[in-house]
């Protein structure tokens, strides 16, 4: 079954729209790009659509608590910023210039993009009934740092968002036990851990296999008998069509 997720913003915007993307700057700059060796990482990179600031603009919070204490300064002749100081408390709006909807059913999670750190401000999560809501969507970033200037690129992520099931978490039953390490049931975790012990060692020794593979790749192959739904080492989020 597939899930809509529609939007209908104003054109002469220009925000832009596209799947989010596995890789991150920060990621290829690490030693030998090892950041994207990490499976989770690139998963949850990749896990949804991300929507592009149409537009460079500045802004600056004083470190007040009122709307004024929040200055935004366009730097597009074309248009007014996308981002307005509305709610204060070091809170920075993006007004979105139409809706978004979603299958009925289902809710719309919004936050600001993933993995992708952002000095002195932090983008918020919220979750919205767009299956139903004719209302109008904000995203909104708050300040961290107090007199900090922060600016958002022509073209820059400012929103991430995927259509989740409503009443996801309610039908979860969650539940602690202690673990046992001599347990069969934990016999798995047991090898993998010895195991993987034993790849740190290696690794401090010039010339070893360890230090020749670099890094251990046994989430990445997944498990010995096939799961169902089968395990993935990539996702391919579908392009907004028009």
């Amino acid at each position: 079954m597939s899930i809509g997720l529609r939007l209908e913003l104003d054109p002469s915007w220009e925000i832009g729209a596209r799947p989010a993307p596995a890789r991150r700057v920060w990621m290829d700059a690490t030693p030998e790009a090892f950041a994207n060796r990490c499976l989770p990482l690139t998963i949850a990179n990749a896990h949804g659509w991300e929507l592009l600031n149409p537009s460079r603009f500045v802004a600056t919070w004083t470190g007040g608590a009122a709307t004024g204490d929040v200055v935004v300064l366009g730097q597009d002749e074309r248009r007014p910023p996308l981002a307005v100081s509305h709610f204060g408390s070091g809170i920075l709006t993006f007004q979105l210039p139409g809706r978004i909807s979603t299958s009925p059913g289902h809710d719309l999670w919004l936050q600001g993009p993933v993995n992708r750190p952002k000095p002195h401000i932090q983008g918020l999560t919220g979750i919205v009934e767009t299956d139903w809501s004719p209302f109008g969507i904000t995203m909104n970033w708050r300040f961290t740092t107090p007199g900090a200037t922060v600016a958002f690129e022509a073209g820059e992520p400012f929103a991430h968002l995927f259509p989740m099931p409503r009443g996801l978490i309610e039908t979860v039953e969650p539940a602690r036990s202690d673990y046992d390490a001599d347990a069969p049931v934990h016999a798995d975790h047991r090898a993998w851990a010895e195991s993987r012990n034993a790849f740190l060692g290696d690794l401090k020794r010039e010339g070893s296999a360890a230090r020749e593979a670099g890094w251990q790749r046994d989430y990445t192959r997944g498990p010995a008998e096939p799961v169902t739904p089968p395990h993935r080492t990539r996702l391919r989020p579908k392009p907004f069509a028009d």
